[in-house]
C-alpha cells in the first residue's frame, strides 16, 4: 500500500471520527446549553419537553433537606440571591438524588443545576443529575473600592 493512499485513508478516519463526535455533542439530546436563568426557565418551561437543562439560581433559604435513608436532597432555587433583601419570588423546587453535594452548598448559595424537568405542571419537579456551586465573588466589591484614583493635572 502507497504512502499516499495510508493518509487519504487515516486522514479519512479522523474526519469521519470528528463528524461523528460534532454530530452527537451538538444534535443529541444528552448535550446541554449553557444555563437559563430561573426567569428564563419560566417562559420555555413548556418547550423542554424532557431534554437536559442547565439553570441558574440560588438556592433559596431553609430550603435544604437531608434525606439519608432516601440518600437524596430536597432544595427549592430562586432567581435572586436571598442576601440582597429582594422578595424571593417563585421559587424550583429540585430533587437531587445524591448525598455529595459541593462544599459551598448551602442556604443562598450561587448554583447551576442539570437535569431535567418531572412531572411538568404544577407540581413540577427539576431532577438534578449535577449540583455545582459558584465560588462567591467576595473579592469584587473590594477590588472597585482599590481602584487607583484619576490624577488630575
Amino acid at each position: 500500500m502507497s504512502k499516499g493512499l495510508q493518509i487519504a485513508i487515516g486522514a479519512t478516519a479522523i474526519g469521519l471520527l470528528l463528524g461523528w463526535y460534532g454530530y452527537t455533542n451538538l444534535a443529541g439530546e444528552g448535550t446541554y446549553r449553557y444555563f437559563q436563568t430561573l426567569e428564563e426557565f419560566r417562559t420555555s418551561a413548556a418547550a423542554t419537553g424532557g431534554k437536559a437543562l442547565r439553570i441558574h439560581g440560588y438556592v433559596a433559604s431553609d430550603s435544604i433537606e437531608r434525606d439519608l435513608a432516601g440518600k437524596q436532597v430536597r432544595f427549592a432555587v430562586q432567581n435572586d440571591p436571598p442576601h440582597a433583601g429582594n422578595a424571593i419570588g417563585e421559587t424550583l423546587p429540585v430533587l437531587f438524588r445524591s448525598l455529595e453535594t459541593p462544599d459551598l452548598f448551602k442556604d443562598g448559595a450561587e448554583v447551576v443545576i442539570e437535569g431535567r424537568i418531572e412531572a411538568p405542571g404544577e407540581d413540577m419537579v427539576f431532577v438534578a443529575d449535577n449540583v455545582m456551586a459558584k465560588c462567591p465573588s467576595k473579592f469584587q466589591a473590594k477590588a472597585q473600592l482599590e481602584q487607583p484614583k484619576s490624577a488630575s493635572f
